[in-house]
């Protein structure tokens, strides 16, 4: 597939749902291994982050699909370096990690920025970042691996349905809460 093929809308869609789908399981994966109610509970975290039964946590994947066509515009922009090459999922997974967990321009928990200006343990800036970077790691290798693959329908079919699964399950744990 060359890279002038990957179309914008179709691009947009796609990734929005696989960034949904991949930021929801590995959240719940997450919060369960690492044991986040405890954490953000029980430590200097209380004060910074939301408890795991608060609403706009419980609502958080719905606001994935924003983050999703972000990502979108940016893949569209880097298209002929991601899709329809070999390792362009490796490319983008290295830019996501890179760019988007080491390198942010504030001092995120987990970001060089945020190793030095905060007061936040070491441990505890990398004790995220499995979760984080297997996600994007999952998020590069299904993207472009649907990218490239368009014309597998039953993919289209069954990332669609958990897309959906995905977005109800959080509506309606926030909307009976």
């Amino acid at each position: 597939m060359e890279a002038q093929e990957v179309k914008f809308i179709p691009l947009v869609m796609k990734t929005i749902v696989v960034h949904t789908v991949t930021y929801f399981f590995m959240g719940l994966i997450a919060s369960t291994l690492l044991d986040y109610g405890s954490w953000y509970a029980e430590s200097y975290l209380r004060g910074f982050m939301r408890q795991i039964d608060d609403p706009l946590v419980m609502a958080g994947p719905l606001f994935q699909p924003i983050r999703g066509f972000l990502f979108a515009v940016v893949f569209y922009l880097l298209r002929d370096i991601f899709f329809g090459r070999k390792n362009g999922w490796l490319i983008m997974w290295v830019m996501l990690v890179f760019v988007g967990i080491l390198s942010t321009f504030g001092p995120s928990p987990g970001s060089v920025e945020g190793m030095i200006y905060t007061i936040v343990p070491f441990s505890d800036h990398i004790k995220a970042w499995p979760e984080v970077m297997i996600q994007a790691l999952l998020f590069s290798l299904l993207l472009t691996y649907w990218v490239e693959h368009s014309e597998k329908r039953w993919l289209n079919w069954l990332l669609g349905a958990i897309f959906v699964i995905v977005l109800i399950l959080p509506m309606m744990g926030f909307l009976f809460s």
